[in-house]
């Protein structure tokens, strides 16, 4: 039985024993019902205001919300001895986030993006006939959504409660043709921080023309807490027997090649260091997590063995994009102060394959008119 199939089963009953026992929704009271969910404006682009939301829980754990880019701005985890601390990269002055130095080094911190996240080569695509050109911002392909993506608009916010914990649903209509893409699209995402420490991320959309969609957070985890040194260190578990293989530029040469034997293999658990050196550049790649698995599922799970902090990763997508933070190049200065060189965070982004709408083998991202577009990701944090 191949690893997929058997992670299938795996994850189906995973369920019961995981997210029903962790981040689904629950019949009794919330413990957190009578604490508020903070919103302030902290700022102004394109004439819109913007507003922070600060979410909390029961157990202490807190996350901060902007609604410029949908940007997870802070997230505190409790470490082995219940020490609150931000794992994720970002910046304490909101300010930053649409400032040009950090819009052209483009590490799309804590964001949302989209239309299409991940990779387009050559920034076209042809879908019944017709070819869209989008833009070409990353060498010769596109990426993330073009140049003024998913992560660089004012989204609608509203503060949402429900028997999970506290959370903000943020919604954002991009309208046919921009950056390139066909189709009036409604896109929603809803972060909730539940009792259980989960950071769940629910998307939905709805489309008026055929279009492909593939919408992902982009988030940059560093588990020691406060960012204190890179994440070389932290163990890494994949559970994906296969990726798609790239070319130089960084596009899927259509052939899903086995991690076994190879630096890419993370079945068991390795830390991110340990062979990044036999990776071209360090790990950016597409891991396959299922050939038609749709189950919220456990993919990744990373422990940072100092603070014993832990996160899971479960999601009902096909693939997961493992990136070590390459291009972290030092010249961005986060919160706390911290500089960002390389390998100082983490991303798993949830997602379908790369280039999908040009590799007709992977799993489609078209999302027609009449049809609902939806996916779920959850960020379990342990300690």
């Amino acid at each position: 039985m191949k690893f997929n199939k058997l992670l299938g089963i795996v994850g189906a009953a995973s369920i019961i024993l995981g997210v029903i026992g962790g981040c689904a929704p629950k019949q009794k009271k919330s413990t957190n019902e009578n604490m508020d969910i903070k919103k302030e404006i902290v700022g102004q682009v394109d004439g819109k205001d913007v507003y922070q939301f600060t979410l909390t829980n029961a157990g202490g754990m807190s996350a901060k919300v902007l609604s410029y880019g949908a940007i997870v701005t802070h997230l505190y985890a409790p470490d082995r001895d219940g020490k609150m601390e931000n794992v994720v990269l970002g910046f304490d002055d909101p300010a930053q986030y649409w400032t040009e130095p950090y819009i052209n080094d483009a590490p799309y911190f804590g964001s949302v993006v989209g239309r299409y996240g991940n990779r387009i080569a050559q920034g076209k695509f042809t879908l019944n006939g017709k070819e869209y050109l989008l833009a070409t911002n990353n060498g010769p392909n596109h990426l993330h959504g073009g140049l003024k993506g998913f992560d660089k608009v004012v989204w609608d916010a509203e503060p949402v409660m429900t028997e999970e914990g506290q959370g903000v649903k943020l919604t954002y209509n991009s309208v046919d043709g921009e950056e390139g893409y066909p189709g009036n699209l409604t896109i929603s995402i809803t972060y909730t921080l539940t009792k259980d420490n989960c950071l769940k991320c629910d998307y939905s959309g709805t489309i008026d023309q055929p279009c492909p969609v593939n919408v992902t957070h982009h988030g940059y985890f560093n588990l020691t807490g406060g960012a204190k040194t890179n994440v070389l260190g932290h163990e890494m578990q994949i559970m994906a027997d296969r990726y798609t293989v790239v070319d130089e530029t960084l596009i899927p040469t259509g052939e899903l090649r086995p991690v076994a034997g190879t630096p890419m293999d993370f079945t068991e658990p390795h830390t991110i260091g340990e062979r990044i050196d036999q990776v071209e550049g360090g790990y950016d790649h597409n891991y396959v997590l299922s050939d038609d698995v749709t189950e919220l599922r456990p993919v990744a799970t990373v422990k940072e063995p100092v603070s014993g902090r832990s996160l899971e990763v479960l999601t009902t997508e096909p693939g997961v994009q493992f990136y070590s933070g390459n291009f972290l190049l030092g010249n961005l200065t986060g919160s706390g102060g911290v500089v960002y060189n390389k390998h100082w965070g983490f991303c798993l982004e949830t997602q379908h394959y790369p280039d999908s709408p040009n590799q007709p083998t992977f799993p489609s991202t078209i999302l027609e008119p009449g049809e609902k577009y939806s996916h779920t990701t959850v960020y379990r944090f342990g300690n």
